[in-house]
């Protein structure tokens, strides 16, 4: 129906969200609306549209049968008052029904309290002459039970319903209370703005048109999230590649397009350039070169040019995609720039709540490697090392809930992988492996040798497998290391055998059997001078 007030050169266009890319702050929102032309357009009107979309970043097209030329761009912002006539008259039935409902309860109430109150007045009124009658043996003993079950039953029945009546009425004037604040807030209502987006046309030849509109809004972010769950049973880890996304744009995206991509649309595209680098006496003011760079193209310039099609509607080519839930595409020449598309039901409501949505979801082998440094830790520690395969996605920096064998573990921070490159996770101690740790020499020589003082210790190992795995471990033990020339620090011996490094770490790679048991030896030597303090040496 047209509205009498709309001159009929104007034609209010109904579109629809079709697609949504979302980026890391803000989202570009993409709707288009077939709409037929008589050639007597001059403006087409696209409404109702939020007022948070960035105005400069406005662009149209279309494509049809009509030939029409674009010649601008431009919004208007409109206040409007929701009508409200339909929802009080609503409110003021449901609150009269209720009303009537209490009426009707507070009535049964009454009624069942004077039935109670007659029950009683009769036992009062009738103790004395029953008595009596029940001496003269006037009434049997059977008609006194009678009546005393009758007496009993009535007021027990009457008083079980008014109790029922009685609980209502809360629940009642519960409702009551909510609908008289509806009433009350839509009786006095705000004006609520939207925006309507004018496109100026000149409709050369009349027919179906196909117009798409673009825009850019804030309040829309996404971040990845996975799920990682290791199976020892099979070396085996599940990746669920996860997207967490929140929007409160004022426009639900149903059904719609949904791509997500870590490019930073509106920031400055311009390298940062260096300014002079002045010394001067403090009374001279040096001016700053300030750069500034728009975040959006300027708005539609003139003319716009004519959109030509055959005798029946032709819609934009679309590329062909691979039929699959997700599609991920790598832009080279973007450099980093990563961006993952979905064929089409997303459905992110505007509650600004996150929702989470399946980006990707792939099996990996893994191997595992168990880490043990016993002089701080007499537990091993499990480690998961994955290599992400060449023909999978980019994992991007973001929160992995770990999972091991059903049993969840923790969190961790995921950084950016990319395909082919090799990560690893820490899943905690594992009780499996047990690693004794004994002191088994401290000797100090009592015989100097050129003033010198040399103290001997030792140190044995013993690591038991308790799985029914074999376990590569990496085992670190730690040698004091010298400060000061006058103090010198010699492995002597290992066993298994193992190089010094220069920071005094020893570590060995060991791959240990089901169920069996490994020894490690070390010994080593601190010389100084026999007058010397050594400070450190606690051990």
């Amino acid at each position: 129906m047209v509205n009498p007030e709309t001159p009929f050169w104007r034609k209010t266009v109904e579109s629809q969200i079709v697609a949504v890319t979302i980026y890391t702050d803000q989202a570009l929102v993409t709707r288009r609306a077939v709409v037929s032309l008589s050639g007597e357009e001059r403006e087409l009107v696209v409404t109702p549209l939020p007022v948070t979309l960035e105005a400069d970043s406005i662009r149209v097209s279309g494509v049809g049968t009509a030939e029409v030329k674009l010649l601008g761009v431009s919004s208007d912002r409109i206040q409007t008052t929701e009508a409200i006539g339909e929802k009080v008259a609503q409110l003021t039935r449901q609150i009269q029904q209720i009303e009537t409902q209490k009426r009707h309860l507070q009535a049964q109430i009454d009624a069942l309290s004077l039935q109670s109150n007659f029950i009683a007045g009769l036992r009062e009124n009738t103790e004395e002459p029953f008595s009596q009658s029940l001496a003269r043996k006037n009434l049997s003993l059977s008609e006194t039970l009678d009546f005393l079950n009758f007496l009993g039953s009535q007021y027990c029945e009457y008083a079980i319903a008014a109790g029922e009546c009685k609980a209502q009425l809360p629940e009642l004037e519960k409702q009551l209370q909510t609908l008289r604040t509806a009433l009350q807030k839509i009786q006095t209502p705000q004006p609520k703005e939207h925006l309507n987006v004018i496109v100026a046309v000149e409709v050369t030849q009349p027919g179906e048109f196909e117009l798409e509109i673009a825009y850019m809004t804030p309040n829309a972010n996404w971040q990845p999230l996975y799920d990682l769950r290791v199976n020892s049973a099979n070396d085996g880890l599940n990746l669920t590649y996860l997207a967490e996304i929140t929007q409160s744009t004022g426009e639900d995206w149903l059904g719609v397009e949904l791509t997500l991509s870590t490019a930073k649309p509106g920031h400055n595209t311009l390298p940062p350039q260096l300014k002079p680098w002045y010394l001067d006496v403090p009374v001279a003011h040096i001016a700053e070169i300030a750069q500034r760079s728009m975040p959006y193209p300027p708005a539609m310039a003139l003319p716009m040019p004519v959109f030509r099609s055959p005798s029946k509607l032709i819609k934009p080519e679309i590329e062909a995609e691979i039929v699959s839930e997700t599609v991920l595409t790598h832009h080279p020449h973007l450099g980093s720039v990563v961006t993952l598309k979905f064929p089409g039901e997303g459905k992110i409501p505007s509650d600004g709540t996150p929702h989470k949505i399946t980006i990707y979801q792939q099996d990996y082998p893994c191997r595992f490697e168990y880490v043990a440094i016993p002089s701080v830790v007499s537990f091993a520690y499990l480690q998961v090392h994955v290599k992400n395969s060449l023909d999978s996605v980019t994992l991007l920096p973001g929160t992995a809930n770990i999972f091991r064998n059903h049993i969840f573990i923790g969190t961790t921070q995921l950084e950016n992988i990319l395909p082919g490159e090799e990560f690893k996770l820490n899943l905690g101690i594992d009780e499996g492996l047990k690693i004794e740790r004994d002191l088994v020499e401290l000797e100090v020589d009592k015989k100097l040798i050129n003033n010198q003082r040399r103290v001997t210790y030792a140190y044995r190992l013993i690591i038991t497998n308790l799985l029914n795995q074999c376990a590569n471990l990496q085992l670190t033990e730690q040698l004091p290391v010298s400060r000061s020339e006058h103090i010198q620090v010699y492995l002597m011996e290992s066993n298994p055998e193992i190089q010094q490094s220069k920071t005094g770490i020893l570590s060995w790679l060991l791959t240990i059997l089901p169920q069996e048991q490994q020894e490690i030896y070390y010994q080593f030597t601190v010389e100084h001078p026999s007058e010397l303090t050594v400070v450190g040496l606690d051990i």
